[in-house]
């Protein structure tokens, strides 16, 4: 067991990463024929070879447990047996045990050296948990024996896109479609590259190349959907998903999608389905999905809150919790006098929200990480126990169940009114110029997520504005873009003596000493809005928490500048060194 930093849920951008399943008929055929020969040697290897055979046709049945117990039972017999290794391996798979089923794939492999479908199938399990680098070793050993694979080839180039070889993957993409064109599969992938990068109108052309191959191919249209949202077209994304979810019966597709498919609810207003589906993000079957501990009953919806004492943890990323934060008086009215509210929240926030909400009480929550599932507790030692508990998530769609459910309230977190005193007078000390924060990315910016944020030398237009001294916000390793900044003449100062990725109740109060605080959404521009401070937001297309809105409901105070193409950073950045200008003669 090991500490886990907060996740941020979102539902993958691609579907089909890892082609291929270790239980589908064919894999399953090949089994069955592997274990078809006449057993060599004494009773128990005919009493393994029985057992092996009942755990396959349970996997046939997808009775994933009986099947797992079975390969036991053989493996008690004989623990040299390779194919007992493999089959259990299978088994623990698709019955959601990765720790297990990683185990025992390395077993198999062991064993059997020369097996090459046990290679691929821990290849392809690496790969999904994002171990890339075994994985590309393992998929290229096995394409030295099957060098025109395709689901082994779709694998490796998904991988090499994973670890941002962009060139790389398609090469490998083309170079396969060039003997096999008519695998849908490849088109996909190809497609999913393309999005990676951002380039999501033209990904829409090889999502209709696959479905054009193969109509009924689920991932290529919930992949589309993904792009068509990203490009502001959420109706048609809606559409897509719907089809998508009626093509597929694996839980982990099936969640993924309905994930997505909140999301896009989301973005044309439909809070009340949206967070409906919004409860797959709970699903174990999805590979982030936090599971909540506590020994009192899960709130459901519609269970009135009044005087119970409600446990109420943060969720996800910490601009979430920051987010969903926004509910949290009306949680607290809810239950009233004679109820008390518990919050469990990232401890990094824990000083900032017991200020805020003086009438809770306010705990830290701690996550780990056992046998790859995400487990969260939170320390009620001080407070005691609790009637109810429940998600935050869940609990802000009780309460927004439609953008005009909305406070017109600029601020529900309260920083310390001497902190920004002190960060006022600071900032006096630079001159008579209104004083703007900049950030400009997330501390994660791995595979997709890195589409989300300009790069940092399309700034210029807006730190070239004269007469604002510009600050510092960004949090985690930006010493690169500070130098870039400074050779180009540019004047970005970065505030002493605060620590811009922990120090949050600091940087809350600082962020308030500003005149304004421009840039993307991350989790300092949702702490500067909830706290508020005043914030233009660099948003996207498919930006979900606008709930449908020009705006952004749950920052009343915020300015959106939304971007009108995925990618095309240069022209908001144009429109807002403009309205910069503006702002800062309207100052005077």
């Amino acid at each position: 067991m090991t500490d886990a930093a907060p996740t941020e849920l979102r539902p993958p951008t691609s579907l089909g990463d890892a082609a291929g399943d270790s239980a589908s008929p064919a894999a399953v055929s090949r089994l069955s024929r592997a274990l078809a020969a006449p057993p060599k040697g004494a009773k128990t290897a005919r009493k393994v070879l029985d057992l092996l055979k009942a755990s396959v046709a349970a996997l046939r049945q997808r009775d994933y447990q009986k099947g797992s117990r079975l390969a036991l039972e053989a493996l008690k017999l004989d623990d040299r047996s390779g194919m007992a290794w493999h089959v259990l391996a299978i088994c623990r798979e698709k019955a959601g045990d990765v720790g297990q089923a990683i185990t025992a794939y390395e077993a198999a492999l062991k064993l059997l050296p020369t097996e090459t479908a046990v290679t691929h199938d821990l290849g392809r399990l690496a790969q999904r948990l994002g171990h890339f680098e075994i994985a590309e070793k393992l998929l290229r050993k096995y394409l030295e024996a099957e060098p025109l694979h395709v689901e082994a080839n779709n694998n490796l180039a998904c991988v090499l896109r994973d670890q941002g070889r962009y060139g790389d993957a398609i090469d490998t993409l083309k170079a396969i479609i060039a003997v096999k064109p008519a695998h849908a599969l490849l088109w996909n992938s190809i497609g999913t590259v393309l999005s990676d990068q951002g380039e999501m109108a033209q990904s829409i052309i090889f999502f209709d190349e696959a479905l054009r191959l193969d109509p009924a191919f689920a991932k290529a249209r919930y992949n589309r959907a993904n792009a068509r949202m990203a490009l502001g077209d959420p109706h048609s994304a809606i559409a897509d998903i719907e089809q998508a979810m009626t093509q597929v019966d694996e839980p982990f597709e099936i969640e993924t999608m309905r994930m997505a498919l909140a999301l896009t609810r989301f973005m044309v207003g439909d809070l009340v389905q949206g967070f409906v589906d919004y409860q797959a993000r709970l699903s174990p079957h999805l590979r982030d999905a936090v599971r909540f501990l506590s020994t009192a009953p899960a709130w459901t919806p519609g269970q009135d809150l009044t005087g119970q004492r409600l446990l109420v943890f943060g969720e996800q990323g910490l601009g979430d919790e920051v987010l969903f934060a926004n509910a949290l008086p009306d949680l607290i009215d809810a239950v009233g006098p004679e109820g008390r509210v518990v919050i469990a929240v990232e401890h990094r926030l824990v000083p900032l929200f017991r200020r805020s909400f003086p009438r809770a009480d306010v705990v830290r929550h701690a996550t780990v990480r056992q046998e790859g599932r995400l487990t969260r507790a939170a320390d009620l030692a001080e407070v005691g126990e609790v009637d109810l508990w429940a998600p935050i998530g869940s609990l802000f769609g009780h309460v927004r169940s439609s953008p005009d459910r909305f406070p017109d309230r600029q601020a529900f977190l309260t920083p310390d009114p001497g902190r920004i005193a002190h960060w006022k007078s600071v900032l006096t000390e630079l001159g008579p110029q209104p004083k703007v924060g900049v950030l400009w990315k997330s501390l994660k910016l791995d595979g997709s997520r890195r589409r989300y944020f300009s790069p940092f030398e399309l700034w210029r237009p807006v730190l070239e504005t004269p007469g604002v001294t510009f600050v510092n916000l960004q949090y985690g390793d930006c010493s690169a873009e500070l130098e870039q900044a400074r050779a180009a003449g540019l004047n970005l100062w970065s505030p002493p003596g605060i620590d811009l990725k922990n120090d949050l109740e600091d940087v809350a109060a600082l962020c308030c000493a500003l005149d304004l605080v421009v840039g993307p959404a991350n989790a300092t521009s949702n702490l500067a809005a909830a706290s508020g401070a005043v914030w233009w937001a660099i948003t996207t297309p498919d930006a979900w928490t606008r709930f449908g809105t020009d705006r952004y409901p749950c920052y009343p105070g915020t300015r959106a500048f939304p971007i009108e193409g995925f990618g095309e950073w240069g022209p908001v950045m144009d429109r807002l060194a403009s309205a910069l200008s503006e702002w800062r003669d309207n100052q005077a």
